[in-house]
């Protein structure tokens, strides 16, 4: 199946850049998760899609802990914690008790799990380079800038709605 908007739908970027950026990150979203499946499978067989974005996480950023996962990926602590527990049963992370806090976990790659990453890593930058060929190396390098920039302002944003609403929801409380 194709996500294809006809001529008359798609959104005129100079007239409608927020229409036109909807719709891009819309289209953006569906091909990514139709792929999500592929690169958790050049992982291990048995993963789920979800977990390649965890893995990529850890991989950067070893010791983390389960509650910054769930933070940064926007889902709960529970959805985190059986994520983790199906990488562990896979063999390709490591939980050991956190020294300073011993409530929590630190979660890295084991060498399995990073030699695996790795390579499901190299084989998604191979076709990035294969895709975008034509393109230059600088267009390419404000492509990542800009996405990293909206990522980052868009959790800010919403990290601040959801901040007002919560104080809304006490001042509505402490209304009564």
């Amino acid at each position: 199946m194709h996500d294809v908007d006809s001529a008359a739908t798609v959104p005129d970027p100079q007239a409608d850049p927020f229409g036109s950026l909807e719709r891009e990150v819309r289209v953006l979203i569906r091909r990514a998760h139709s792929t999500s499946a592929q690169m958790a499978r050049l992982v291990h067989p048995e993963l789920d899609a979800s977990a390649y974005p965890l893995l990529a996480h850890i991989a950067m950023h070893p010791g983390t802990r389960g509650s910054d996962l769930a933070a940064h990926f926007g889902v709960g602590r529970a959805t985190v914690s059986r994520q983790l527990s199906r990488l562990s049963e896979l063999g390709l992370v490591h939980r050991e008790t956190d020294p300073e806090d011993t409530r929590g976990q630190r979660i890295t790659l084991t060498d399995d799990g990073a030699s695996r990453f790795r390579r499901a890593r190299d084989a998604r930058v191979a076709m990035l380079e294969g895709a975008l060929s034509q393109w230059e190396k600088s267009d390419v390098a404000a492509l990542a800038r800009l996405l990293n920039l909206y990522s980052t302002d868009v959790v800010t944003w919403l990290g601040s709605q959801q901040a007002a609403t919560m104080l809304s929801a006490a001042d509505a409380r402490a209304a009564r």
